[in-house]
């Protein structure tokens, strides 16, 4: 909670250190924009013709798609795609696929460095579409020779829009628009975003020339070892393109689980670099410790909390009581911080999910939130309604009723998981918009990190799921 406070403080000061007096607009290199493809007939068809559209010198810009190895229409369209767009788009198939977007990456890697055309490498998704200013944006700030690497904030743009895309549209603002540009001003960044990161030659040259394979998260292992090298990394908020997102919690699943599980992977891997400050980079500032190992570790707080007041209530209801309403308290005060300031940040955000935002942590820790802040009128209402329904207002029932809020700051991540479940029954889907609704995004997201604890306890497979798109993008 303090972390996330201290976060807003930082976002507040990113005027005075943004980097962006260090950009330079008339810097424009000569970029490959390195696509990995793998049946995506779909979704190539509309962004690459919106690539080749792009307000960036056509002689400076070329696209390079890496095939690998689709089975749909993908080979066809890029070949139709390519005689369009001649000497501007390359395509390379690899005769094997299926080892995932690393590998993929790396065949193209290969290509490009091996000719000494490419100044700068944008390493995107196939789905993902670049506002028509995005690059000449991102490529602004590699004019500084310090940068190695420069992301943009990618909005949800599903079309059409659903509960869902509102949902993790609100949590992209959170994670985008305020994470990162707080981490431009401790000068370290947590990671390029996989969609819309531009790599200096240099710096490509200085890792390698090579993506990290043995991870899910290759492209923060890119983002910490160009700090670590020495190199900057920058956010650019103004720079912005759009991508389609999971439309069901069983696809956000199967891509927060993803996610998670590879940035548990980088901790252990770079363990030795938090919390100890450097001459060369500034991953080991303290507040960006706290916040990547209070966000990764968040669903074990989580269990700890519960756990703590419910061992106190065995053993003194009234401390008990003291210690929760304190930690609702300080929640309460972060929720609705974060929430105003992420909202403020993006009136488009906050016109399309607004509803999303205030519903986050659910309307369970809501009425929580509200039984601390507004004790009065909450006790109350939820007298009424056990008298209402037959369960009495007696001391018992008082008792366990406070003793299902405490369990329930932990078991609101096992209600998400059953929402999972629900979610993957043709019969029982319907439901599931409406108990998001009730459990929350926020602990559907705790409940996915803690999957991936379990994952990765269990010595699961390291593989690459890919994310199944349609090609329905809205860009404004």
């Amino acid at each position: 909670m303090l972390c996330a406070v201290w976060q807003f403080v930082l976002v507040s000061l990113h005027g005075r250190r943004s980097h962006y007096d260090r950009a330079d607009p008339a810097h424009l290199p000569r970029v490959a924009v390195l696509v990995p493809a793998w049946n995506e007939a779909a979704v190539l068809d509309f962004s690459v013709d919106r690539m080749m559209a792009l307000d960036y010198p056509p002689d400076r810009l070329r696209l390079v798609v890496v095939d690998d190895a689709s089975t749909d229409g993908t080979p066809e369209l890029l070949a139709d795609k390519g005689a369009r767009h001649p000497g501007r788009l390359l395509v390379l198939r690899r005769a094997q696929g299926g080892q995932g977007k690393a590998h993929t990456l790396n065949h193209g890697l290969a290509a490009l460095l091996d000719d000494d055309w490419a100044q700068a490498v944008l390493i995107t998704d196939a789905d993902v579409v670049f506002a028509p200013d995005a690059i000449a944006r991102l490529a602004r700030h590699l004019a500084d020779p310090e940068v190695g690497a420069v992301t943009a904030f990618i909005r949800e743009a599903s079309q059409p829009p659903n509960w869902m895309s509102r949902y993790i549209g609100y949590e992209y603002a959170t994670a985008q628009l305020a994470a990162r540009r707080a981490q431009n001003v401790v000068g370290a960044q947590a990671c390029l975003a996989g969609g819309a990161q531009l790599l200096s030659r240099e710096n490509l040259e200085a890792l390698g020339g090579r993506i990290d394979t043995e991870t899910l998260a290759e492209d923060t292992v890119t983002t910490l070892l160009t700090q670590l090298r020495g190199r900057r990394v920058v956010f650019d908020p103004h720079a912005q393109c759009y991508a389609e997102e999971p439309a069901s919690v069983t696809g956000l699943w199967k891509q927060r689980l993803r996610w998670s599980r590879g940035n548990l992977q980088v901790s252990r891997r770079f363990r030795s670099v938090f919390f100890r400050p450097s001459r060369t980079h500034h991953l080991g500032n303290v507040w960006f410790g706290l916040q990547w190992y209070a966000t990764l570790l968040l669903p074990a707080f989580m269990v700890l909390a519960s756990t703590a007041l419910v061992v106190l209530w065995l053993l003194d209801a009234g401390d008990a009581h003291l210690l929760f309403r304190a930690y609702w308290s300080a929640s309460a005060f972060a929720f609705v911080l974060t929430t105003t300031y992420t909202l403020l940040l993006d009136r488009g955000v906050a016109r399309r999910s607004w509803r999303q935002a205030v519903a986050f942590p659910g309307l369970v820790n809501l009425a929580i939130l509200a039984w601390v802040l507004v004790p009065g009128p909450m006790h109350a209402l939820v007298r009424g309604v056990a008298e209402g329904t037959g369960l009495g207002w007696t001391e018992q029932s008082r008792s366990l009723l406070a003793l299902a809020a405490y369990v329930w700051g932990a078991g609101c991540m096992l209600a998400a998981w059953a929402v999972y479940r629900l979610d993957r029954w043709r019969l029982t889907r319907p439901l599931v918009p409406a108990l998001v609704l009730l459990v929350g995004f926020g602990p559907l997201l705790c409940a996915i990190t803690f999957a991936a604890y379990v994952a990765q306890a269990r010595g699961k497979a390291t593989t690459w799921d890919k994310t199944e798109k349609t090609g329905k993008v809205a860009v404004s």
